[in-house]
């Protein structure tokens, strides 16, 4: 993150010429000043822009996720919102979920749901242990993590790790309804759909072809409440990508996972970091200019810990991990659009930061050298 996300400050200066060696005099002496000022500015510009990649780098949430995993690896829930686990409720119907003194639910102790309990334990241990951000390759990385999983699902043999030449990822914003791009969305080699977004009755806006479902795991924590976990709104054979927005949700993918008859995949945790860092970034940057707080004072304005980005900006983020070329729709609002096209929503969840993400699109568009460098 370091080079790319550093700012650029030009200064302009406009020097009158004079004839008189007095005034020659002075205006040397005020480009020397605009100079001095011109490198001060640059100065303070970079301090600030490493103060903001420092503050990106904090987890708010840290020690908390760490205690909560490691309650869940000891077997004990907690109480609250995730006392009752919705998939195994719904397998075992009518069963108590009294804890054993060993604090695993008493029906997990069943052999045929035990197994699923070793399961759960040894994914959420890999994907705790991924989390400890260390940076490497983690873009490069999403090459074997999915694209090489999806292309055998779909028979494409291999591609000796080749990049799909476009790819489309469609988004569900409201203003979809305003163009018809189906055909040209469907036209993309790969095509992303985001949290189970309808396209039956859309195809003229939305596009009808689907390589894969993008969604965050609360999504699929809804689906683990039907039978055999159904959460196929393209198709079962349509593989699923999923980012985990909590790690009790694990325990949905490891059932759910032993059914679904395409791939059910989830991201590597260090790349789940990456997205955080780098709207959050944009997000600290944007509220500085705006409000000319300092950094210290944003996270009671973005709920702290609660922060979080969207699944459209980590759909982007796979997508130019594994494409060439990368093509984006349903990005973005307006004030006579639905929040989502296919939905009555209007407003927008607080937890995400919008704008701030907006900022990161039009600088991949805009500077994307910029990035690059950043990213090395």
């Amino acid at each position: 993150m370091k080079g790319s996300l550093r700012l650029v400050f030009t200064v302009f200066l406009f020097i009158a010429i004079a004839t008189s060696m007095s005034c020659k005099i002075a205006v040397r002496r005020v480009f020397s000043s605009s100079k001095s000022i011109q490198r001060l500015r640059l100065q303070q510009g970079n301090e600030m822009n490493k103060t903001l990649i420092r503050y990106a780098e904090i987890d708010i949430g840290e020690e908390k996720t760490k205690r909560e995993i490691e309650n869940l690896l000891q077997g004990s829930y907690g109480g609250g919102r995730h006392r009752s686990i919705s998939s195994y409720n719904n397998r075992i119907r009518g069963s108590e979920y009294r804890s054993s003194t060993r604090g695993i639910p008493v029906s997990f102790r069943a052999p045929k749901y035990y197994r699923h309990w070793l399961e759960f334990r040894r994914v959420l241990r890999d994907w705790f242990r991924n989390k400890r951000f260390e940076g490497g390759d983690v873009m490069g990385g999403l090459i074997s993590q999915v694209k090489r999983p999806v292309d055998e699902h779909y028979g494409l043999g291999n591609l000796d790790g080749r990049k799909y030449d476009s790819c489309a990822v469609v988004g569900n914003s409201g203003i979809l309804l305003k163009n018809e791009y189906g055909d040209m969305i469907d036209k993309h080699e790969f095509v992303i759909r985001l949290n189970n977004a309808r396209t039956r009755g859309y195809e003229k806006n939305v596009g009808s072809k689907t390589s894969v479902s993008f969604v965050n795991s609360n999504i699929l924590h809804l689906c683990a409440r039907r039978e055999t976990c159904f959460c196929h709104p393209y198709g079962e054979k349509v593989p699923i990508v999923m980012y985990i927005c909590q790690a009790i949700h694990l325990m949905d993918y490891t059932l759910c996972n032993s059914t679904h008859k395409a791939p059910l995949l989830f991201t590597d945790a260090r790349f789940d970091v990456l997205c955080s860092r780098i709207v959050k970034y944009y997000s600290l940057k944007l509220f500085t200019e705006v409000t000319g707080k300092s950094p210290e004072e944003w996270a009671p304005s973005h709920d702290g810990s609660m922060f979080h980005y969207s699944s459209g900006m980590q759909a982007v983020m796979l997508a130019l991990g594994v494409c060439d070329k990368v093509s984006i729709f349903g990005f973005g609002k307006s004030v006579v659009a639905k929040h989502h096209y296919h939905t009555n929503q209007k407003v927008e969840l607080h937890l995400h930061d919008y704008q701030a993400e907006y900022a990161f699109y039009r600088d991949l568009v805009e500077n994307p050298e910029d990035l690059q460098e950043q990213s090395g």
